[in-house]
């Protein structure tokens, strides 16, 4: 979890996009950034599982960040980028809409989630960075891979 300091110290974040909202990935989280992929669906899986893929002779699982945020399908037609990274000694590829480039930001600008910020979103969000406009979500991997149990509301 970046830390807010008083020195000229940045983060860096590789920059994604996902249902028109933008995220950042630690840079240090992310071992490889893959174009449309193969993937093979795992019968019976929730649906945040969007199947595997095989990257170089290993079997990654394929988690589709819209359905992890609830958020509409992706249009039909079109298909995500993938996000390597890894969680617990697995890889684990995030299937997102775009790949931006990386960004170096100064952690003075760093907050912590704002009350208004989705609940959702806050429950994989370790917080945020105003940017020209636009809002950057810093992703918090293990967070987002977590799939414990989850409290439904009723």
């Amino acid at each position: 979890m970046s830390t807010v300091s008083s020195d000229n110290s940045t983060a860096e974040y590789v920059t994604v996009t996902v249902d028109g909202q933008m995220f950042g990935i630690p840079v240090l989280s992310v071992q490889d950034v893959l174009g449309p992929q193969k993937i093979t669906r795992i019968p019976l899986s929730p649906p945040e599982i969007a199947g595997v893929l095989n990257l170089r002779g290993r079997i990654v699982t394929a988690i589709d960040l819209r359905r992890r945020l609830r958020l509409a399908a992706r249009p039909e037609g079109e298909r995500g980028m993938s996000v390597v990274v890894e969680h617990k000694g697995e890889p684990y590829s995030l299937i997102v809409d775009s790949v931006g480039e990386v960004m170096a930001l100064p952690e003075s600008a760093f907050e912590r989630n704002p009350p208004t910020l989705s609940a959702r979103w806050r429950e994989i969000s370790g917080g945020i960075y105003r940017l020209d406009g636009k809002l950057l979500v810093v992703l918090e991997v293990d967070k987002a891979l977590d799939f414990g149990p989850v409290a439904e509301a009723a």
